[in-house]
């Protein structure tokens, strides 16, 4: 076990050199605009980690993006890139809606837990398709999973415009499943912070939308973790990631676990739907997503594709979207693009850590000309 927490520590030193680089990087962005880095990066830390509130949106923001990347991450350990974690989570979401309109009268907590698994078992059942082309067909995951993506955006669009969305709403989204009557949810719904932590005496302020769905972002993050390292599934799903032909020589279906790996990624991505239509909106909007699904592709890869890993990638990436409108309201020259350009500049960090470590290694080698 120790050996196992110092060899992760060890993946994740260059992703964290990445980010202190990036910061580096971004404070000269600020210096040239001509607004001083410390006071930014102030706002950025009081804004996202400085109150109840500000800790409640970080982990807000950081719920769909520990999904997302988890998804990609066990796709991803399989050999496989998940590109269409955008669909899954949209219908997804659909079908969490779908479920609290049409059993409207049925015991909330059944309909609560069926919106829920019915999100799980759509993103999985989204994925999978893919999965199954990729291996009975070989066909790439990644253009499969990009055109599923504009096949869910369209059919959940046409749905909730034609079918599920109120007579005379503006908005593209569908009815209600649940209410608020004076500070009370009536319908299907998860818990949010302040109810889970009221027996506990914590004090949270109720209009945060953070909810239980951070619990199960925290749950998925160890399930996902005994699944691929401690169960004989895991090991063979990371097998064929690793070595198709090796694993294929051991005995292993290449096809299952190309499909296994697919279903359970889209399933993570799923959950998102649990988060944004039971604990936050009570209802499908259409449009919700933030590019969850494709910014969940950088978490994994900040994140080395480790549930711990992507566990602090999303939460410095909530952060990051926390602190853009203070760090826009309260600067003269810096916009929120700032936080986007920042993520940018380490993911590319992390994506040359290759070119990084040729570098280092040719310095240690032969010295600093012959690094030069």
């Amino acid at each position: 076990m120790l050996q196992s927490m110092k060899s992760l520590l060890r993946e994740l030193t260059f992703p964290l050199v990445a980010v202190v680089a990036a910061f580096l990087i971004g404070g000269l962005i600020v210096l040239a605009l001509g607004d001083n880095p410390l006071f930014v990066y102030y706002l950025f830390v009081t804004s996202a980690f400085g109150s109840k509130d500000g800790i409640g949106y970080t982990l807000f923001y950081a719920t769909p993006l520990i999904f997302t990347g988890l998804a990609v991450a066990v796709a991803f350990k399989c050999g496989l890139l998940n590109i269409g974690a955008e669909g899954q989570l949209v219908v997804a979401a659909f079908a969490a809606a779908w479920v609290g309109l049409t059993f409207p009268h049925s015991p909330v907590i059944l309909v609560t837990a069926g919106a829920a698994i019915a999100a799980m078992i759509v993103g999985g059942f989204w994925s999978g398709i893919p999965g199954i082309m990729k291996a009975k067909f070989g066909a790439h995951e990644v253009i499969t999973t990009i055109m599923m993506n504009f096949i869910a955006f369209s059919i959940v669009s046409y749905f909730t415009q034609y079918k599920y969305r109120t007579t005379g709403d503006p908005i593209l989204e569908t009815a209600p499943i649940a209410t608020v009557k004076d500070g009370v949810i009536v319908g299907p719904h998860i818990p949010r912070m302040h109810a889970l932590l009221a027996p506990f005496r914590v004090d949270f302020p109720g209009r945060l939308p953070l909810n239980l769905a951070f619990f199960l972002a925290l749950a998925a993050c160890v399930a996902v973790y005994i699944f691929l390292w401690k169960t004989e599934w895991g090991y063979e799903l990371r097998a064929v990631g690793s070595s198709p032909s090796a694993a294929e020589y051991g005995g292993i279906s290449i096809s299952r676990n190309i499909v296994l790996a697919m279903v359970i990624s889209g399933m993570l991505a799923g959950m998102v739907g649990i988060n944004e239509v039971l604990g936050y909106r009570y209802r499908y909007y259409d449009g919700f997503s933030a590019s969850y699904g494709f910014t969940g592709i950088a978490v994994a890869l900040l994140g080395r594709n480790h549930p711990l890993g992507v566990l602090l990638a999303a939460i410095l990436f909530g952060a990051l979207a926390r602190a853009s409108l203070f760090i826009q309201i309260f600067t003269d020259n810096v916009s929120k693009d700032w936080v986007v350009i920042l993520q940018a500049i380490i993911i590319l960090f992390v994506a040359c850590e290759a070119a990084f470590r040729l570098g280092a290694l040719r310095f240690r080698k032969r010295g600093p000309t012959a690094a030069i």
